[in-house]
């Protein structure tokens, strides 16, 4: 399942990309042994971050909107405050 230090990050480096989403080019991070390839794409909902963690390519599809994330990971639906998400990042 994508940990929430995984979504901190992506989040991370979404905030500083400024391109159009038909421009975003494919990210990528490694995390626990984990590639995480991704792309991010701004709506007018909110944030929607979806991309293949490797070396399985688990998808993952998550909505960023009103401080929660929420989506689904692995087959699996997730959901929790962007906030809790940074404090796993910052070790908290």
């Amino acid at each position: 399942m994508l940990s929430k230090f995984v979504v901190a990050f992506i989040m991370a480096s979404a905030a500083s990309t400024g391109y159009a989403a038909e421009d975003a080019p494919k990210q990528r991070f490694s995390h626990e042994g984990y590639t995480y390839v991704y792309q991010v794409e701004d709506t007018k909902a909110g944030k929607v971050i979806s991309g293949r963690r490797y070396p399985d390519a688990v998808a993952f599809n998550l909505a960023v909107k009103n401080g929660r994330v929420s989506g689904v990971s692995g087959g699996q639906r997730v959901a929790f405050d962007v906030e809790d998400a940074r404090g796993a990042a910052a070790g908290n």
